[in-house]
């Protein structure tokens, strides 16, 4: 009788089939494992899309911004250059409202008994020490002198008038001189005549100066 052993093969058989189910189930974890690994991938590069997005609408709001300046920017200028000419304007409109009228206060204070010219004290002093002759008298008798006639363009004034000599004349071509107001005091030829009421012998003047306001 011949005898056949099968239980080497069964066992076999058995150890194939268990070697088949390790590699199906290192096959399905390293399946696993690249999905993980696409997943943390995928949501690694949606994190840098999506900060790459907020930076081009960061970008584009910026350049919006200055597409709109650029935009307005000739309204804008234009806009600027009503409002320096009206401010032009209405400065040029406040000086010859302010200014005339300053310097007529100013030649009546310094023509009135016991006043002087606008000048600072500290300033008065040094030109007193300095050069005491070029202070005005504060005993001038302020009514010998007449202004007939006072006019001003372009911040030059002029003015004409008689007094009794030439020294009233000098008096107050002084006190102009000292003046905050005035600069550049000028003497006209002057001329002498006699007054026809009274036959006072009198000096008839003229003198220029810049009026500063």
């Amino acid at each position: 009788m011949i005898r056949i052993n099968l239980l080497p093969q069964k066992r076999r058989r058995m150890e194939a089939s268990a070697g088949g189910d390790t590699w199906v189930l290192f096959a399905l974890l390293a399946l696993i494992v690249q999905f993980v690994l696409l997943f943390v991938f995928h949501g690694f590069k949606e994190r840098e899309l999506l900060e790459e997005q907020q930076k081009n609408a960061t970008i584009q709001s910026q350049i919006t911004t200055s597409q709109n300046a650029v935009k307005n920017h000739a309204e804008i200028t234009r806009e600027l250059e009503r409002l320096r000419s009206r401010e032009d304007a209405i400065a040029k409109l406040q000086s010859a409202r302010t200014g005339p009228t300053a310097v007529l206060l100013e030649i009546a204070k310094m023509l009135t008994p016991g006043r002087g010219p606008t000048i600072d004290p500290e300033a008065l002093a040094q030109i007193r020490r300095d050069n005491p002759l070029a202070v005005s008298s504060p005993t001038w008798d302020t009514r010998r002198l007449w202004i007939t006639e006072f006019s001003e363009e372009n911040r030059l004034l002029r003015l004409r008038g008689t007094a009794r000599d030439a020294s009233d004349v000098s008096e107050l071509a002084k006190r102009m001189n000292l003046s905050a107001f005035f600069g550049g005091v000028r003497l006209l030829p002057a001329r002498r005549l006699n007054d026809a009421k009274t036959g006072l012998a009198l000096v008839e003047f003229a003198l220029e100066a810049e009026v500063k306001y």
